[in-house]
């Protein structure tokens, strides 16, 4: 039998992508996964969106008590997460449909634990930006800790090897937490192919100015991996 995903989406106000989200999982041709998502007290119809998908007995949804930022969400959706992988999609961002499929083979046939792919960026709309990102064919944790080079939407591990990751509660970077932690048990290699598309909203992070950004990488550094929660 395929060895189970874990999925992991926090999600907050995104009642006008997460539908999107949801059907490119359902839509993969890999199809042994859970999608696991955490909403951190929506104030718009994330509910109502996602409460026909329920149906699906692969997804489950949690929502927070209070609202708490994507690093807890994401914690408390690892905690709950059963599958051999760990996979990562967030609540506006999509999946091409061999995406679990190409990157599970790739990572079983090159004996990797940890890897990630290239993605193309897509407008609010869905209209492709003609953006390619990608990164080195090897991230080391000297090269991690220089840049964050995977997109939080291609990213997969291997539970059994990097164990149970848990992250500080800090606003912004979380996800580079993740990949700093895991990195320290593997490797993570690259899968050069474009199987997954980031939305480019207006007022995400990577339109922050450059010093917000050094800002935020600082305080990642000495919150995250300077707390003594190694």
């Amino acid at each position: 039998m395929a060895d189970l995903v874990s999925i992991i989406m926090p999600s907050y106000n995104t009642a006008l992508f997460i539908s999107q989200s949801i059907r490119s999982v359902q839509s993969q041709t890999y199809q042994n996964w859970e999608l696991i998502i955490v909403d951190d007290c929506s104030t718009d119809d994330t509910d109502d969106i996602v409460k026909p998908y329920l149906a699906d007995i692969r997804i489950k949804y949690f929502k927070n008590e209070k609202n708490s930022g994507a690093a807890v969400s994401r914690n408390f959706a690892l905690r709950e997460a059963k599958g051999k992988w760990i996979a990562f999609l967030d609540s506006d961002d999509l999946w091409h449909p061999q995406k679990l499929a190409r990157q599970i083979s790739f990572m079983e046939n090159s004996c990797c634990h940890f890897s990630y792919t290239c993605y193309g960026e897509i407008n609010e709309d869905s209209t492709p930006r003609n953006v390619l990102v990608f990164g080195p064919k090897r991230i080391t944790k000297a090269v991690m800790y220089a840049y964050c080079w995977p997109g939080c939407l291609t990213v997969m591990y291997d539970a059994g090897v990097v164990g149970l990751v848990q992250i500080e509660d800090i606003k912004k970077n979380n996800d580079y937490a993740m990949w700093l932690k895991a990195c320290k048990k593997a490797d993570c290699y690259l899968l050069k192919e474009n199987l997954a598309s980031y939305r480019k909203r207006i007022g995400s992070i990577s339109n922050h100015s450059y010093m917000a950004l050094i800002k935020w990488h600082y305080k990642l550094f000495r919150d995250a991996e300077y707390s003594g929660s190694k």
